[in-house]
Order: C-alpha cells, then structure tokens, then sequence
C-alpha cells in the first residue's frame, strides 16, 4: 500500500488522479500544483473525499521538500512541465521518494530534448535505493513498452522502428495544441531527426513526410519528427539499423504554425514590452484555448503504435503494435481528450506497477528495461487496449 503525490493539474494531472484514485494500491493521495484551485476542482469531481490538494511551486526544491516531508508519499508522478523534472528528482532524493514522469528534462531556455541531465542522476538514486522512471506516459511511455514486448516476444532482432503518432480528432477550434502550448510548439517547430546506419541524421522542419494510414481512420499526412524515446531506444536496443518518429498535422495547423513562427510568437528569447519582461511563446500560451478545454467538442480518435521490421528464427518479419483512443470517450470518463488520456493512464499505471513491487529497481530507468507483460496486461483494462498485426505491409 502506497502513498502517491501527483505534481501537476493540467489535461494529464486530471487524468492521472482520476486513474489513481481507483487503484486501491493507493491509500492516500495528494494532488499540488502553483494553482490550488485547478487541483481542488479536479479533486471535487472526482469526489468521495479520495484526493488531498496542496499549493507548490515545483521550480522550488525547498517548497518540493517541505510539501514531501509534510505528505511523505513513497511515490511522486510528475505531470507538470519538463523544465521542473530535476527539481522535482532532487526534492524525491532529499526525502528518499521514488520518481516517475512522462517527458524527458528540456531547459527553459533552449527547445532541447535530451535524456543526459538525468540519467545523471542514476548513482544518486542507486546509493539512496531509490527508483525513477522516465518517460512513462505514451510516447515516450508506451511506445517504448511496445518495442519492448516486441523484442521479448517477436523478434531475435529489431532493425528498423518506426513510431506513428495520428491524432485524427477535430475539436472546432482555428487553432490550439492538444497539450501545454508552450512545450508543444517548442516540440514540433524542432529540426527533424533520426538515427540511421549508427548515428544521427539532422533534417529541417517537417522537411520529410509522407501519406500513412492509420486503423479506423484511413490516410493522413505523416512528418517525421525527433521525439526522445529515439534516444533511449537506440541506446537499449544497439539492433537497430533505423529509427524514426512520425506525427501527423493537419494543413491549416501547419499554416498557423509557420504563421507564429514567421512573426515570432514561437521565440523563447525574452523580449521587453511597456517596461515588462515577457517571452513570446509564454504570452501566446495565456491567449491559445487552454488545451483541457478542448475535451468538450472533440471528436474523432488518436492511433499510435510501433511499426517494426526485424528478424525471428532467421526469417524477416513485421510487426503493428497499436492503440487507438476515441476523444468522446476519454472525455465522458475524465473530462480531457484523448491526448491528455493516452498520456495520463499509463503514468498512473507505471506507478501503480512500482508501487505493487512489480517494477523495481534501484537508479534510474526508462520504461523499455523494465517488464513490459504486466503493464500491457492491465493497459487494455484502464481503457488502452492494444492491437497485435504480423507479417504485414508497414508502409516504412
């Protein structure tokens, strides 16, 4: 039985207590984040006197440690933004509380992913006998776990990965990100990148794409990103010839986009304006629709998934691992779309499975080094199920 403290109150924060609260592993559970009011609503919502609420600001290691030392969770799920994963690590290794979170450390002043500043953090988390898990919401989070099952069950080796991202919903409105603006611009305004033949291939924005079709949805426009589970994928599974990541986008939502960028509302270079010091991204992040809004009118559904080439018992094989995720129906269960629901359920789940002694460990751990049977055992009945296709076209 474990105590729980849940970092964040946004689209996935929702989520995530939602899950938790329904998971009798959890015998108590807090949810803070800078704005208490945000947690209070989700808590009242929820209902049955399930969730505490508190006040932090998780940019604050001494305000982490004093929330901690006052709750003393054995776990923290950290939803809030990337920029706070290493406060947040430090505050768990000052209290002597496991870790896990959904997106890898970027630093707010450059759109920069990369899993070293944390994976600097293994010995201290080792010498403490304490766990963090990276990267455990969908991708990175799931898609990890699939590849995973996959070379456990499937293949002798990978070769060639390719991760496929459809979100396929239209929600109404002219322009908004599916979760929180600031990081989602700064994500998808990137340079594309994947790895290919032992090292990395830089390309412009969006500059590689081509048409894919997605179960139950058909044919959609797909670009080829750099998303960070590629790090950590190729790093576990030195097989591999080719991986790559694919997110579709929509023509207008490309538009608006280079619109932003051309006008600069996508800098993160603070600017001086009526004698106040603001950041551009962060001011068009107050006037965008704020993404938990969006869950009202969605329609449509997300399909994400693994689409793998390798070889079992010397033959080639391929293999689709999949899930689609309705946004009707992540918002009549928790009031969020499907974005926010495919991200937050296999955090709560990912805590779940520590918590239970399932996944253990000491030192810091992405989610493709840890066992990936239980965790898809349950993903299905949290409201993720998951489709298996052999021997069949990929596309890639």
């Amino acid at each position: 039985m474990s105590k729980v403290l849940i970092i964040g109150a946004g689209g996935v924060g929702t989520v995530v207590a939602h899950k938790v609260a329904n998971d009798d592993v959890f015998t108590d559970i807090m949810l803070a984040s800078r704005t208490k009011s945000k947690c209070d609503q989700i808590a009242q919502a929820i209902g049955g006197n399930r969730i505490k609420t508190a006040q932090v600001d998780a940019d604050n290691v001494q305000e982490l440690i004093q929330l901690m030392q006052s709750f003393q969770p054995s776990i923290v799920i950290n939803v809030a933004l990337p920029y706070q994963d290493l406060t947040i690590m430090d505050a768990c290794l000052a209290c002597g509380v496991n870790y896990l979170d959904t997106a890898n450390y970027e630093p707010k002043d450059e759109a920069h992913f990369e899993y070293s500043w944390q994976w600097a953090y293994q010995d201290r988390f080792k010498e403490k006998g304490l766990m963090a898990v990276l990267g455990c919401g969908f991708d990175p989070g799931v898609s990890a776990i699939f590849t995973a099952y996959a070379a456990k069950h499937h293949f002798d080796e990978i070769h060639y990965l390719d991760i496929v991202d459809c979100n396929a919903g239209n929600h109404g409105m002219a322009f908004a990100t599916n979760f929180n603006p600031e990081i989602n611009i700064r994500e998808v305004t990137q340079k594309g990148r994947y790895f290919e033949n032992g090292q990395w291939v830089e390309t412009a924005p969006h500059a590689i794409h081509k048409p894919l079709n997605y179960p139950e949805i058909g044919e959609r426009e797909s670009y080829l990103i750099y998303h960070e589970e590629l790090e950590s994928l190729v790093k576990h599974y030195p097989t591999l010839k080719r991986a790559r990541f694919w997110m579709t986008f929509g023509q207008e939502y490309l538009t608006h986009l280079r619109v932003i960028q051309n006008i600069g509302m996508a800098s993160i270079e603070p600017i001086m304006y009526n004698g106040v010091e603001i950041v551009p991204i962060q001011f068009l992040k107050a006037v965008l629709p704020d993404p938990k809004s969006l869950g009202a009118n969605y329609q449509g559904q997300t399909s994400i998934g693994c689409r793998i080439r390798g070889v079992k018992d010397g033959k080639e094989r391929t293999y689709y691992i999949y899930n689609n995720c309705d946004h009707e129906a992540a918002y009549q269960e928790t009031g969020t779309q499907a974005v926010s629901y495919t991200t937050g359920v296999p955090a709560a789940l990912g805590a779940s499975m520590m918590a239970r002694g399932i996944w253990k460990g000491k030192g810091v751990f992405n989610v493709e080094q840890l066992n990936p049977d239980p965790f898809l055992a349950e993903l299905g009945e949290l409201g993720l199920p998951w489709i298996e296709k052999i021997d069949i076209d990929l596309e890639l």
